[in-house]
C-alpha cells in the first residue's frame, strides 16, 4: 500500500489523574486514530477542537485506565488490539499478534511483543513517523511494575523496545517522570546525564508541562531499567557479575519498594 511520505502529527491529551493518551492523524485524507483510552471527555474534546473524526483505537493492554473510554468512542471506528488479550480487551474489529504489522492512517505499525506489565501487553511501533507507543512497558524514566509477567520477560521486552532508533518518541501512558527520576538518582546518581534529565524534569512540572512523549536515546542514557546490562550500574547495584535479567529484578524490585 503506497504511503503519504509526511509524518503523522502526534498530539498528546491528558487524562484522569496522571495518564496519557494519543491522537494521530494523516492531513492528507483526515484519518485519526487514538492509542489507549482512559476516558472519553477530554479526547472528544480534543477531537472536537481540531476538527478530527476518529477512524482507529489502537488498545496497548487490559487495564481499565487505558480502556475504559473506548466504548464511548468507538462510534464507528475500528478498534485494534493483542489477539491473546482478546477475552479482555473491549470487543476487537482487528486482532493482531506481535511480528505482524497493521496500517494505520496510512502508515505501516509494526506490533511488538512487550510482556510484563500484564502479558498481553503489546507496542505500535511507526517507524515512518518514529513514534512508539509503549504505555505501561516502557515508561519516561521507568516501566511498569510486574503486575503479571516476569522479570526476564520484561528485561526482554525493554531490550526490543531498547533496539528501535535511538531517534525514535517513547509516547508512554503517565506523567511518573518525577517519582522515576528521583528513584533513578537513587540507584544510579554519579550518572550525569540522569542528574541533568533529572533537574529538567523537575523544572517542567514546575512550569506544569509534561514530561511525555520523550526521547529514546535519553531513556537509553538515563533510564535505569534500559541499563541493567551496563557494568556501571551493575557494580553500582553490588551486582557486577549477575546475568542482566536478574540485575534488572533486583532495580525493579527497588522501585517498588521506593
Amino acid at each position: 500500500m503506497p504511503q503519504n511520505d509526511a509524518p503523522l502529527t502526534l498530539v498528546t491529551v491528558p487524562c484522569l489523574q496522571d495518564n496519557y493518551a494519543f491522537l494521530l492523524h494523516e492531513a492528507a485524507t483526515g484519518r485519526t486514530a487514538l492509542v489507549d483510552a482512559p476516558e472519553a471527555g477530554p479526547i472528544r474534546a480534543e477531537l472536537e477542537r481540531r476538527g478530527w473524526r476518529l477512524t482507529d483505537i489502537l488498545i496497548t493492554h487490559h487495564h481499565a485506565d487505558h480502556v475504559d473510554g473506548v466504548a464511548g468512542l468507538r462510534d464507528g471506528a475500528r478498534v485494534i488490539g493483542a489477539r491473546a488479550d482478546a477475552h479482555r480487551l473491549p470487543p476487537l474489529d482487528l486482532l493482531v499478534s506481535p511480528g505482524e504489522t497493521v496500517t494505520v492512517c496510512g502508515e505501516d505499525a509494526h506490533v511488538i511483543d512487550v510482556p510484563g506489565h500484564t502479558i498481553g501487553h503489546v507496542a505500535y511501533h511507526f517507524p515512518r513517523s518514529g513514534i512508539v507507543f509503549t504505555a505501561d512497558s516502557l515508561m519516561a524514566l521507568g516501566c511498569g511494575r510486574l503486575f503479571e509477567g516476569t522479570a526476564a520477560q520484561m528485561w526482554e521486552s525493554l531490550r526490543r523496545l531498547r533496539a528501535l532508533p535511538p531517534e525514535t518518541i517513547v509516547c508512554s501512558g503517565h506523567e511518573y517522570t518525577s517519582g522515576n527520576a528521583r528513584f533513578a538518582l537513587s540507584v544510579d546518581g554519579h550518572n550525569a546525564a540522569l542528574r541533568a534529565r533529572a533537574e529538567a524534569v523537575r523544572q517542567a512540572r514546575e512550569r506544569g508541562e509534561p514530561t511525555v512523549p520523550s526521547r529514546l536515546s535519553d531513556e537509553i542514557a538515563t533510564n535505569p531499567f534500559l541499563r541493567a546490562d551496563d557494568p556501571a550500574l551493575k557494580s553500582a547495584m553490588g551486582m557486577p557479575d549477575r546475568p542482566d535479567a536478574e540485575v534488572f529484578g533486583a532495580i525493579r524490585s527497588a522501585k517498588d519498594r521506593f
